[in-house]
């Protein structure tokens, strides 16, 4: 089952007083992922991306780097869905061995065959290399990438993406933020950063980003505690909560430090204690945030719980295609973020 849920604030009043090194990826997002034996690509299959190229409605070439992971997988099936064709390789993890898959759209039963060249030093060159074929026989402005690798390689792969001129749009998450936005910037980078590329959950996030600045302080003296549930694979603190962590922090000036106090379940039985469905845990994120009076006889409750991976994928998918439209229209380098793209009217 796949399922998003957004719950706003409820408020309680209570009679008493009363937290590019990718990863070796294996695991797969679905039976629609195929491993075939390698091959290497010919010139002529540069101009070929996708079995369904007379339906595409569009020239952009999305090469989806972290496959066969689940989310960039899901991030390459929406590609399809959304009439965008994929580039016929991408990096993945340096432990992975080189193979070629088939990613295929059961909505639209739209499909691609990718060959996954591992990022090693020899692997980097041939991306290089196989970005000029691709260029030339597709056009600069439309080769452009997503990022779904690991937070370890968050930085190194910004400047790969940036030192070799390819637009990108990055939901890994970790890594060293600040110093990434610094280097995006210094080389007038194109790209989309965002912790999240669900629609709803972003503008969630805009409006409490308004919300805190409007009314810093509104919850002084409340304590915040923070929950959030994922699947085991995932290895660091969500980007969602830290962003929101940031906001609920300037409404109640309390000394809430993401990485002491939030509370992360990444084992099973937590996570189905916690709410999440047996069908979800491979894929899912759950996240409360409370805050409550000192003397705790109010209680305020925010809730984003999603179950799959849908949401983001197709988030992602929308981001690719506003980078894609800020590429063609001849503008210096940006960073942008979901917020930008859900401004512009980018998220169908």
């Amino acid at each position: 089952m796949k399922s998003a849920a957004l719950i706003i604030f409820s408020a309680v009043v209570v009679g008493t007083s009363h937290g590019f090194q990718l990863s070796s990826i294996t695991s797969l997002s679905s039976q629609q992922v195929h491993c075939h034996p390698i091959n290497k690509i010919t010139t002529s299959q540069l101009y070929m991306s996708s079995n369904n190229d007379d339906d595409d409605s569009s020239s952009l070439r999305i090469m989806v780097n972290g496959m066969p992971g689940p989310m960039a997988t899901a991030a390459a099936e929406a590609c399809l869905r959304k009439g965008l064709s994929l580039s016929p390789i991408a990096m993945t993890g340096p432990d992975i061995k080189e193979q070629t898959i088939t990613v295929t759209d059961d909505i639209t039963g739209k499909s691609a065959e990718v060959r996954l060249i591992p990022a090693n030093d020899d692997g980097r060159t041939e991306i290089v290399s196989s970005l000029s074929g691709l260029r030339e026989a597709s056009g600069k402005e439309n080769i452009l990438a997503i990022d779904y690798t690991h937070p370890s390689a968050v930085n190194d792969n910004a400047i790969f993406y940036a030192e070799n001129e390819l637009p990108f749009v990055m939901g890994t998450t970790g890594g060293d933020r600040d110093q990434l936005m610094s280097d995006m910037v210094s080389r007038d980078a194109f790209a989309v950063i965002a912790p999240n590329m669900g629609k709803q959950i972003v503008a969630m996030q805009a409006g409490l980003e308004d919300l805190a600045s409007k009314f810093p302080s509104a919850f002084d003296g409340y304590k915040l505690k923070v929950t959030e549930s994922h699947q085991k694979t995932k290895a660091d603190t969500s980007g969602t909560a830290k962003a929101v962590i940031d906001s609920l922090k300037k409404l109640s000036d309390d000394d809430f430090e993401v990485e002491r106090d939030t509370v992360l379940l990444r084992d099973d039985e937590s996570s189905l204690n916690f709410g999440v469905s047996k069908e979800a845990l491979k894929g899912h994120a759950f996240h409360t945030y409370t805050l409550t009076s000192g003397d705790g006889s109010v209680v305020f409750e925010l809730k984003h719980n999603v179950e799959g991976r849908t949401v983001y994928a197709e988030g992602t998918a929308d981001a690719v295609k506003f980078l894609g439209a800020k590429v063609a229209s001849g503008m210096k380098g940006k960073v942008f973020s979901m917020i930008d793209v859900l401004q512009a009217g980018g998220l169908d």
